[in-house]
């Protein structure tokens, strides 16, 4: 695994945001946990143009996530974060909340990936990259979402390759409950079957087949639709509902 990860979120998000009036009635709070100016600053204005209002939170972080109850939180990924997201995961209020992770490598994603790190604001900060960001996650945060849910999340895949001893390592973007995308520098071709394996949060580890449905060789992206006769899928579609209803 290589360099940042992109939150471009790929084919989920436009290429571009216009900033919505500002004015909306807040439905939904954000924790800026430990975050310094400008980035706080910024972060806070991509939120209240969603609706979403932010709250700024230092020193006591931790006792508040176990007290009060938050849509989301902005938590720079470093050491520091763990008892933080550890209060955030704990909290049966927060449980469930969306984390976004701020700066950090693909590793420093993957080291907190049991807290369930839904996606990551990359340093340096810049405007249009963090209003795609909100604007691709607000749904979430505002519990508004539709039908067809994708969640955001980063976690390790590991995928075997029908008719090849290969085992690949790709790191998650979207799950729903049809399929995921991923990223890897790994040579995958659309059509491939494939079997992988995963754990979410809540979610023990799971392995489910599926095929490569497409592949973004620029960004490193690629898709990967569940086999609808395999059962285990249903485990995933759970987990997502659960979130939802959360």
């Amino acid at each position: 695994m290589r360099g940042k990860i992109d939150t471009s979120m790929d084919r989920a998000i436009g290429t571009a945001v216009s900033p919505l009036p500002t004015g909306r009635k807040s439905s939904a709070r954000t924790a800026l946990i430990d975050l310094k100016e400008p980035a706080r600053n910024m972060l806070s204005d991509c939120f209240r143009q969603f609706g979403i209002e932010s709250v700024i939170l230092s020193g006591t972080a931790d006792e508040r996530l176990r007290k009060e109850k938050f849509e989301a939180c902005v938590v720079k990924l470093a050491p520091a974060a763990q008892p933080v997201l550890e209060s955030a995961r704990t909290s049966p209020s927060n449980s469930r909340m969306v984390i976004y992770g701020l700066g950090g490598s693909a590793q420093d994603a993957l080291r907190f990936s049991k807290y369930g790190i839904n996606a990551v604001f990359r340093e340096p900060l810049e405007r249009p990259a963090a209003l795609k960001l909100v604007r691709a996650t607000q749904m979430l945060v505002l519990h508004e979402l539709r039908r067809y849910v994708r969640i955001p999340v980063i976690t390790e895949v590991s995928l075997a390759i029908s008719g090849d001893s290969r085992r690949l390592t790709a790191t998650s973007i979207e799950v729903s409950s049809g399929g995921m995308s991923m990223r890897s520098a790994e040579d995958l071709t659309a059509g491939q079957s494939v079997e992988i394996s995963f754990a979410l949060l809540t979610l023990p580890r799971v392995w489910v087949r599926g095929s490569v449905s497409w592949r973004n060789e620029a960004g490193r992206a690629f898709g990967i639709r569940f086999d609808p006769q395999d059962e285990r899928r249903l485990r995933i579609k759970e987990w997502i509902d659960s979130c939802v209803e959360g």
